[in-house]
């Protein structure tokens, strides 16, 4: 009850700042945790988790509470059961503090939201910077201290670029390892459902609750079930990973150049092998080709509300939405064909590879008076995952003018205690415990 409590505080006191929240839920958290203690008194624990506070992001459906995912056109109407991965946390005895501010329609890699509010970076207090997104609230929430770890979702990088902007540890998993039944659709074939917290260790045990076969979700039929956390202080000795040239990377700022030379030298005095890898297409083309199908698949959801005028939707968002009208089936189809090819492609050249090293964000967190909403760098080291049904980690890789930057560590579909396990080895070889922002 005492923590529960502590991060309720906490959340009051910091709220009005860093708007990380749209729904609190005060009165609900205190009875379930003081249903947790009643139970530990009792000698019943749920899980390692029991007891410890968690937040969501406004996509994922909880039972008597409407999910508007960032959007005021959105009906709010309560929803009549929770999320799966909502049960499943609270089956574990987890709490659930509230739900997190998201882009709207989860649709964006700035973190903005216009109508309801974008989340403050709180690694600076003067200044508004961008959260990242889409999962903007969820990762601010964490880094803040307002949640010890959050759920998001992934499309296109929307757990990765906030989780490298805010200073966290954020997984992308692959699709079909966690269910998606009752959370917010953008893209069915890009969607998956992960986590932000402060260590890889913690993710690790967060997502070895939510894996699993969910007769809601078709995707998560017949899949594997991961040991995440049997190989996670094995090390890298003796590993293959694959790293970019660095024209390859595109324009990227010179604390994430250097992050990433740093990390492939810790990489190296690991005992990992390096290889140089030529990626088959370029990071441009994968991030142009992924967009594509997220309009068409978002376009299928949304077309009765993006295309109603008066429905309150920011303009941005509803032209990102409305270019899936423009889509045809034979070229969604011939979409869907580059997909399978690309995704042939990668498995080829990175045969020989057990993971890939890219940055996650090309910069650090910019003031959002600087967002150009026709612009998606943050998108471009990010989408690929997406597309080829890849597993990803972002790791926090040191700081550029006091502003968190990150690498990822990429791996092949139902890889992750691999990418787990690399990202683990260097987070003790660099020695980033969880760190927080100054002032708050």
């Amino acid at each position: 009850m005492d923590l529960v409590d502590s991060f309720l505080a906490r959340i009051d006191r910091l709220q009005p700042k860093l708007q990380a929240f749209v729904q609190i839920y005060a009165d609900e958290a205190r009875r379930a945790a003081r249903a947790a203690d009643e139970l530990l008194a009792a000698g019943i624990s749920s899980s390692a988790l029991h007891g410890v506070p968690f937040v969501a992001k406004d996509v994922f459906d909880v039972r008597g509470r409407p999910t508007n995912a960032g959007s005021l056109a959105v009906p709010a109407s309560a929803a009549v059961t929770s999320a799966t991965v909502i049960s499943r946390l609270q089956a574990a005895g987890m709490v659930l503090l509230g739900k997190s501010h998201t882009v709207e329609f989860t649709f964006g890699g700035w973190g903005t939201n216009p109508s309801l509010g974008t989340p403050w970076n709180p690694w600076d207090l003067v200044t508004h910077r961008i959260p990242g997104g889409s999962s903007s609230g969820s990762a601010v929430a964490v880094a803040a201290g307002l949640a010890p770890c959050a759920l998001g979702t992934d499309t296109g990088g929307s757990i990765r670029i906030p989780a490298g902007l805010c200073g966290l540890v954020g997984i992308k998993t692959s699709p079909g390892l966690v269910s998606r039944a009752g959370v917010f659709p953008l893209s069915r074939t890009h969607d998956t459902v992960g986590l932000l917290a402060h260590s890889v260790e913690d993710v690790a045990h967060l997502l070895a609750y939510l894996q699993g076969f969910d007769p809601n979700d078709p995707a998560t039929a017949g899949l594997p079930w991961l040991d995440l956390l049997k190989d996670l202080e094995t090390g890298a000795q003796g590993l293959r990973i694959g790293t970019l040239a660095l024209e390859d990377c595109g324009q990227i700022s010179p604390g994430v150049e250097r992050a990433y030379r740093e990390t492939r030298e810790a990489c190296t005095a690991l005992g990992a092998h390096l290889s140089v890898v030529q990626l088959p297409r370029s990071f441009e083309e994968y991030m142009l080709r992924a967009g594509e199908i997220m309009s068409a698949e978002c376009y299928a959801v949304l077309d009765d509300l993006v295309d109603d005028d008066k429905a309150p939707i920011d303009s941005f968002i509803r032209g990102r939405v409305r270019r899936g009208r423009d889509i045809s089936a034979q070229v969604y189809l011939e979409l869907l064909d580059y997909r399978r090819l690309a995704q042939s492609e990668w498995a080829e050249a990175l045969a020989d590879t057990d993971v890939l090293l890219v940055p996650t964000c090309p910069f650090p967190a910019i003031p959002l008076t600087q967002v150009d909403e026709n612009a998606t760098p943050l998108s471009r080291l990010g989408r690929f995952v997406n597309l080829l049904d890849l597993c990803a980690i972002a790791l926090p890789a040191g700081l550029e003018d006091g502003l968190p930057i990150s690498v990822q560590i990429v791996a092949a579909k139902f890889h992750e205690p691999m990418a787990l396990r690399v990202a683990r080895a260097l987070e003790r070889a660099a020695g980033w415990g969880p760190r927080h922002p100054v002032g708050l």
